[in-house]
């Protein structure tokens, strides 16, 4: 029984989903684990899907992710988890920003966004649904959402026991470090309400 665990972090352009990766990434390292990050961007710069897997565990040997193999899925946009859902395993999790950004089909009128993803997303995983931006605006930077799903998740994959802090500083401007480890914090305690 292999012990690598898969993460897989989905978003639009612009939600920092990247970021969240390479300070889980730095975390991961720091404290032992082999880690293997692959990102794809796609039309990240305009908006458009962002997916980065980050695989870990005493001996890795791939960055990717297939259909069916990720032990959870943190999605920073509620469609974005329903677009990526095949991708979770049959007793995965699912951690999901419940905030909605239309894509440009939508935008023009060429498509509609669908409706009740949140409640179809419950319905195929075991699902906790956060309201990242309400957390991050209440903190006084809706910028810090990302790290308040980088929180949920920590909790969620009872990651709990690494030095946090230190990968949020070693990847954040000093000027930032404050608000993104309270953001980190408040993604924790939400999550721990939601998942049992």
């Amino acid at each position: 029984m292999s012990d690598v665990k898969s993460i897989l972090l989905v978003g639009v352009g612009g939600q920092g989903t990247i970021l969240a990766s390479k300070i889980l990434s730095d975390g991961l390292v720091e404290a032992g684990y082999d880690v293997k990050m692959s990102e794809i961007h796609g039309m990240s710069q305009r908006g458009g899907s962002v997916s980065t897997q980050v695989r870990y565990g005493n001996r890795v040997y791939s960055p990717v992710i297939g259909k069916g193999q990720a032990d959870i899925l943190v999605s920073f946009e509620a469609m974005e988890a329903l677009r990526y859902l095949e991708y979770l395993k049959p007793e995965g999790k699912v951690v999901v920003n419940d905030y909605k950004i239309p894509s440009a089909p939508i935008l023009m009128a060429k498509a509609d966004y669908p409706d009740n993803v949140i409640e179809t997303i419950k319905e195929k995983a075991n699902t906790s649904v956060l309201d990242a931006a309400k957390i991050a605006t209440e903190l006084g930077n809706v910028k810090v959402m990302n790290i308040v799903l980088l929180g949920a998740l920590v909790k969620a994959m009872n990651l709990t026991d690494i030095d946090w802090e230190t990968a949020i500083r070693n990847n954040v401007k000093e000027k930032f470090v404050d608000i993104n480890i309270k953001a980190f914090h408040a993604g924790m305690d939400a999550v721990s309400l939601a998942i049992a």
